[in-house]
């Protein structure tokens, strides 16, 4: 009872609540996107606790109803040396690419960034992988005893010389889809107390290069802004726009 758990749809016209979906107890949906078509009735919701992503729509037999579906599921991990036995994904975003092919979310706390494949008629399928920090790396306070994905626990990652802390958090996608950034700072009392070092040393904006034909993503090890050598002291990075125009605007 202490975080959100519906999906409210809203009649903007009249200002009314018509509808609403009860994701589970303390599923904290967080993120709700749309599809850019505007011909499609439909978008998917990021559940942060849960580490479920719905997808919802209008209902075909019933053009004033919304129908809601469990299409992505992620799995927690059990560990040692956390603050509880179980660490749940921490879904912290979720992006749409302009033309709906690809849908990526951050994994804040397993600390990977995923890419989903879209597709009418099927659950998306995952096809890129990439992880950017995180509370399970290799050589940590945190000992993974079993996982449902993993074999074993990421290496850290180091970007010109500099060691990343905290999970991937906020996302933004480059118009053509090639170019996904991401910063790593959720809520700074949370980053407090799950991220201590991310907090002293600073956080970061990283780029991934996406692979827009056969889904894939891999770090720009030659990109890095580094929010830790600011005129003012270590800073704390959370939303990404481009001037231009990107993929949420």
């Amino acid at each position: 009872g202490v975080f959100g758990r519906r999906l409210n749809v809203w009649n903007l016209d009249c200002h009314s609540l018509i509808q609403c979906f009860d994701l589970g107890e303390d599923s904290l949906p967080i993120s709700v996107k749309f599809l850019h078509n505007p011909e499609a009735a439909e978008g998917y919701v990021a559940c942060a606790l849960s580490g479920v992503v719905y997808r919802f729509c209008k209902c075909k037999c019933d053009g004033d109803n919304w129908a809601i579906e469990e299409v992505i599921r992620i799995p927690p991990k059990d560990v040692t040396g956390w603050i509880m036995h179980k660490m749940p994904a921490f879904i912290a975003d979720l992006v749409i690419s302009r033309d709906d092919k690809y849908l990526y979310l951050s994994n804040w706390l397993h600390g990977d960034i995923r890419q989903y494949e879209l597709s009418k008629n099927c659950k998306p399928r995952l096809v890129g992988q990439v992880f950017v920090g995180g509370s399970i790396l290799r050589c940590g306070p945190v000992t993974v005893c079993r996982d449902e994905e993993l074999k074993c626990q990421p290496e850290p990652l180091v970007i010109k010389c500099k060691r990343v802390y905290g999970g991937p958090c906020k996302l933004q996608l480059s118009l053509d889809g090639k170019r996904l950034y991401v910063t790593n700072s959720f809520y700074s009392t949370w980053d407090k107390d799950l991220y201590p070092d991310m907090v002293r040393e600073g956080s970061v904006m990283l780029q991934i290069d996406v692979d827009t034909q056969k889904g894939g993503l891999c770090v720009n090890k030659n990109f890095l802004v580094d929010f830790g050598k600011e005129p003012n002291g270590p800073c704390l990075a959370h939303e990404i726009h481009f001037p231009s125009g990107d993929c949420t605007t």
